[in-house]
């Protein structure tokens, strides 16, 4: 993968009433990679923020925006709230791969070991509510929790039927060639993992643990946390394409195509 030549952090919690919160209590870690998500990056705080409030949990949002030639940091900065915020940007467009793993890095360099990272798309397609199931899941002592497509009570709003069958035949054929006890939906990048496990997958895969540059980096994350001793489990997920502005950032044929690599590289032990 490879690695962002310029990346910039701001902490924009910090900078908007100048103090620290020094009584912290567990953390959600929401990381979102952002590629030209200006039209839907401030309803996603939003909404993060309000789910916050009424859950009780305390959210700080980690948004990654990949190279950005919109004014999504721009939109970022101007959130006007008491959402947690920090804003990492690259100096250049490298991929969902390298945005999700210099916000997974984030999270884990502020995280405790009883706090929750979240990955999810800042889209406006992933509504937050699944992240309070999802902990609330942790809490019963799974590791790793996915907002799945394939669990009873999910809803699909506004993905063309085209897509949702080849979604559901990637998932069939990973539940054939790679088995993960709990597992459905390999391909959702809405998830919920404990702080602790995610230091651990670190720790034994070092630079290689997110090494995939496109969208295929969710199943190979999941396929590498599969071979420690977790716990996986799935909540529905409520998935509304219809609420996205602007166009789909997949390109749907390349990324079948790495995926499919991808399955036949670890199936042969590579």
């Amino acid at each position: 993968m490879k690695n962002p030549a310029e990346v910039r952090t701001d902490d924009l919690s910090e900078k908007r009433d100048g103090s620290v919160d020094n009584h912290r209590g567990r953390v959600i870690h929401v990381v979102l990679p952002a590629y030209n998500e200006a039209a839907n990056v401030g309803a996603v705080l939003r909404s993060l923020e309000k789910a916050g409030k009424e859950s009780g949990m305390r959210m700080h949002a980690i948004v990654v925006d990949d190279g950005s030639s919109d004014s999504t940091g721009q939109v970022v900065r101007g959130h006007n709230g008491e959402l947690e915020i920090t804003l990492i940007q690259h100096s250049s467009n490298l991929g969902l791969g390298a945005a999700l793993r210099s916000g997974l890095l984030a999270a884990l360099d502020r995280a405790a070991d009883e706090d929750v990272v979240v990955t999810m798309d800042a889209d406006d397609t992933h509504t937050p509510a699944a992240i309070v199931a999802m902990v609330a899941r942790i809490d019963q002592g799974f590791d790793v929790l996915i907002a799945s497509r394939y669990q009873k009570g999910a809803l699909v709003v506004g993905v063309p039927l085209g897509r949702r069958f080849l979604s559901y035949t990637a998932s069939l054929l990973f539940r054939i060639v790679f088995p993960i006890k709990g597992v459905r939906d390999f391909t959702c990048g809405y998830r919920a993992y404990r702080a602790s496990v995610l230091r651990r997958a670190l720790s034994r895969y070092r630079q290689e643990f997110v090494n995939q540059e496109g969208f295929q980096c969710m199943v190979d994350i999941l396929l590498k946390l599969s071979r420690i001793n977790l716990r996986f489990e799935e909540v529905p997920i409520v998935l509304r394409y219809d609420r996205k502005g602007g166009k789909s950032k997949m390109k749907v044929m390349r990324t079948i195509y790495m995926t499919l690599t991808l399955l036949l590289k670890r199936r042969l032990g590579f």
